[in-house]
């Protein structure tokens, strides 16, 4: 009896082994995606430079990005244009999308505007395009996915890395300068693991492209965030109404009542003679406003105390330097 005993115990105790085993060949996972998060703790300095911005609610317009990654990877750009415009949104900027048709019919209205041939508020040309501060363009250039193994003892583990990269530009649209031009990298791992090669293989998981992404898009947005914050106040006439204005401004942009703000008008392009390359749209100053009160977080009041030239919508206004 005894005997059988210590066999009933033998049993149970390889039994419990082979349960801890098979509990151990479980896979297990680190970087697993979640909404608006990256292994490298990316988005939530997004999320601080969001916080942090004091700027005006800028229009962002927003070009799809190009998918130039050498195999020509499935939807990268889509995916990409979609996380980018996101987290732009959840920083207190507001993206909208743009085609290259737009971007044509923006530049056409914006030399028509400037040589006085057209004014925005036309009920024609209304619906042109709505008013944009800056714009992002960029691509997808690289792609790739890499695994690495170790093989200790009885336990085995793999680790599947996917890397982005991307190259992005922001452009201030009034002067044609560009803020930021820049190429990054956004990773994703997922580590798999498991005992006597049970439980290691590391299966295709489409969540870590899309956390590839979201790494190398919010670095993108940190710094392009990172450059408007630098950024004196610039707004952009709304209204005109006698001898007072409304223009684009708040409570975000941290300007005081009595603040003296200059007002500026584009003019033609700037073009290199040597390369043909537009370098710039001129400005000229036509003015200058006080602020009167702030009537939301995105839009301001002023009077206006000097004109060589009468206001109109879509004029810049600026902090006086």
């Amino acid at each position: 009896m005894r005997r059988s005993f210590l066999k009933m115990v033998n049993i149970f105790g390889i039994s419990s082994l082979l349960l801890l085993a098979l509990i151990g060949c479980q896979v297990k996972t680190k970087g697993v995606v979640r909404q608006d998060t990256s292994r490298t703790g990316q988005t939530d300095k997004v999320g601080e430079a969001g916080i942090n911005y004091n700027g005006p609610q800028y229009t962002i317009g927003i070009l799809e990005l190009a998918n130039k990654t050498p195999s020509g990877v499935l939807g990268v750009g889509e995916a990409a244009t979609d996380i980018l415009r996101t987290m732009l949104k959840n920083a207190g900027l507001e993206p909208i999308m743009l085609t290259d048709e737009d971007l044509t019919q923006h530049s056409m209205v914006t030399d028509l505007q400037a040589n006085g041939y057209l004014n925005k508020r036309n009920k024609n040309t209304e619906n042109v395009l709505e008013a944009i501060d800056y714009r992002v363009s960029g691509a997808i250039t690289s792609y790739s996915e890499l695994e690495e193994g170790s093989d200790i003892l009885i336990a085995q583990s793999k680790t599947k890395i996917i890397r982005v990269g991307v190259d992005y530009a922001l452009v201030d649209v009034s002067t044609g300068r560009t803020l930021v031009a820049k190429s990054g990298e956004g990773e994703y791992r997922k580590k798999t693991g498991g005992l006597l090669g049970f439980g290691s293989k590391s299966s295709a998981d489409a969540g870590l492209k899309d956390g590839a992404l979201r790494d190398a898009m919010a670095k993108a947005v940190e710094s392009m965030i990172t450059e408007l914050s630098k950024l004196p106040f610039q707004g952009s006439v709304l209204i005109v109404e006698g001898d007072s204005l409304i223009f684009r401004g708040g409570t975000r942009s941290k300007l005081k009542t009595g603040a003296k703000l200059g007002v500026y008008r584009n003019g033609g392009q700037l073009i290199d003679p040597a390369t043909g390359h537009v370098l710039g749209v001129r400005q000229t100053k036509i003015g200058e406003i006080e602020l009167v009160n702030h009537q939301n977080e995105n839009v301001s009041e002023g009077n206006i105390t000097s004109s060589i030239s009468p206001f109109r919508a879509g004029d810049i206004v600026k902090s006086i330097q």
